[in-house]
Order: structure tokens, then C-alpha cells, then sequence
């Protein structure tokens, strides 16, 4: 197996439409007729809920987590930390434009908040736990989750670039990357959020009662 095999394994995996199969399987329904018309997590939880949305959002999750980890079938990699960040970093954005134009559901997916997450994880798993901890307090402050998303990739940004210090210059480079993605995905978001607009995540059966 060598690297192009397992970059293209890794946009496999990114392409894995959680949420249409579980809309499909569980709802009969494509979740991309409903709400934004998005097929990520953020969609996931404004239409089927809390539950349905925390398990697509940890299997987006887990796709961007293993996908990144693929370098462990190569063992140049294991020994060697500059070209396995690389690499690593080469796998995870293909697991990410996998979710973004998935391959088994008609290149339209999501905008691969989540993957990233995972991405991060499996590269820094310390800078990817304080994301975590700043997406989840402000999706259960606000309940809105492309807020938490984009509070959370500017705070990764932060993190790699000042606090953390890192000295690789692909992953400080990626770090800002992900923080324009996530924030460019999200223009729409942001003008429903200045309107007031934004439709917040029903988290607790007593916010789904006063959305329905």
C-alpha cells in the first residue's frame, strides 16, 4: 500500500454520507430537502434532533480520526514526525473534501466541520479537546451550531499559531485554513445570525416542543 492508495482510501472515508443514510434509514427522508439543505451535523440537529445529531456529528467525527490515522500502514511514517505531520495532514483534507463532495452521495455533503475536528484529534489531540470544550459550551449557551462551529475553528487558529506555538509551517498554515473555510462555509449562517434568523438546535425535548 503506498501513499496515493491511502489518500484515496481516506476521501473514501470522508465521503461516507452519515446523515443522508441515517435521514434515509430512520426517517425516510434526504435531510438536504430539509432545513439548509446541508448534509452535515449542524443540519443533522436543527431537523432530527439532538440525539440523531450528536451521532452523526461523532461519526463525522470518527471518519476524519481514522482517515488522518491511515499513515500508521506506512512505516516511514512512524519514525519520522515532520513528513508524518505532513502526511497526516494530506490525508485528513482529503477525508474533509471527501465529506464536502462525497463521492456515494452526488458530491453533496457537508462542510466538514466535524471531520476537521477529527483531523485535529489524531494530529494534536490537546488543541482539538479545547475546541471541543468551546464548541460544546457554546452550543448549550446559544444553541446555535454554526456559531460553535466557527467560534471553535478561530479558536484552534489561535491556539496553533500563538498559544501552542507550533513550528511546522504546514500546520500553522493549515490552522489558518481551516478557520477561513469554516468561516467562508458559513457567510449564510453569519447574516441569519446578525438578522436574528438563525434557527437554534433543538438540544433538550423542550426545544424541539417550542420549535414545533
Amino acid at each position: 500500500m503506498n501513499e496515493m492508495m491511502l489518500i484515496v482510501l481516506a476521501y473514501l472515508l470522508g465521503s461516507i454520507p452519515t446523515s443522508i443514510w441515517v435521514s434515509k434509514a430512520v426517517f425516510g427522508i434526504d435531510i438536504r430537502q430539509f432545513g439548509s439543505g446541508n448534509a452535515g451535523a449542524t443540519n443533522t440537529f436543527r431537523v432530527l434532533g439532538s440525539k440523531w445529531g450528536a451521532f452523526v456529528m461523532t461519526a463525522d467525527i470518527s471518519k476524519g480520526l481514522i482517515a488522518t490515522s491511515l499513515y500508521i500502514f506506512l512505516p516511514f511514517y512512524l519514525d519520522n514526525e515532520l513528513a508524518r505531520t505532513n502526511f497526516m495532514i494530506v490525508l485528513g483534507m482529503a477525508a474533509v473534501i471527501g465529506h464536502i463532495f462525497p463521492i456515494w452521495a452526488d458530491f453533496r455533503g457537508g462542510k466538514g466541520v466535524a471531520t476537521i475536528l477529527g483531523m485535529a484529534l489524531a494530529i494534536q489531540p490537546i488543541v482539538a479537546l479545547i475546541c471541543m470544550l468551546v464548541f460544546l459550551v457554546t452550543l448549550f449557551s446559544t444553541r446555535f451550531v454554526s456559531l460553535s462551529s466557527m467560534l471553535a475553528s478561530v479558536v484552534f487558529m489561535v491556539l496553533i499559531l500563538f498559544i501552542f506555538n507550533e513550528k511546522e509551517t504546514s500546520y500553522r498554515l493549515f490552522a489558518i485554513i481551516v478557520a477561513l473555510m469554516v468561516v467562508i462555509t458559513h457567510q449564510k449562517n453569519i447574516g441569519r445570525l446578525i438578522n436574528g434568523k438563525e434557527n437554534k438546535a433543538p438540544l433538550f425535548k423542550k426545544d424541539r416542543k417550542q420549535q414545533d
